[in-house]
């Protein structure tokens, strides 16, 4: 249990760092230094799922999350583990950047609802406005209702 919790953490932190690393305002100058997406090095820097892979080769190892043990033994079957985990992180990392992509742009569409309704009841509030000093004085002066007995 605690193996799968770490898979899905890891891959959690895959899924921030690389969100943050290729669409965050602060390492815009980065990803502009290495050409934006004008080029190819800037392109995988401003790629979230390219970013992902980079950051899962990097915790792997560091986090010790190999999920996918090989038969092969000796180094090769240790590059393979290593490289075959940092996959699998990076895939479960991209479903996580969906869900929270739903989750964002519903947050989003809430919003914008919210922003046009605010928008309408303000735009209603002055037309009412206009209309009332369009009218004129003589027109408001009406006779006062009759009184009720």
């Amino acid at each position: 249990m605690a193996d799968v919790f770490q898979l899905f953490a890891v891959s959690a932190v895959v899924m921030g760092v690389s969100q943050t690393l290729a669409r965050e305002r602060i390492f815009a100058p980065l990803r502009e230094r290495l050409g934006g997406k004008d080029t190819w090095l800037g392109y995988l820097m401003s790629c979230p799922y390219c970013v992902s892979h980079y950051a899962a080769f990097a915790l792997v190892p560091l986090t010790g999350t190999y999920a996918i043990k090989v038969t092969v033994g000796g180094w090769p079957g240790t590059v393979l583990s290593w490289f075959l985990s940092s996959l699998l992180i990076t895939v479960i990392a991209a479903f996580f950047r969906v869900v929270f992509w739903f989750v964002d742009e519903t947050q989003g569409l809430v919003k914008r609802r919210q922003r046009t309704e605010e928008e309408e009841t303000a735009t209603r509030r002055l037309m009412r406005k206009r209309v009332e000093q369009t009218v004129a004085p003589e027109d408001r002066s009406e006779p006062p209702p009759p009184d009720s007995h």
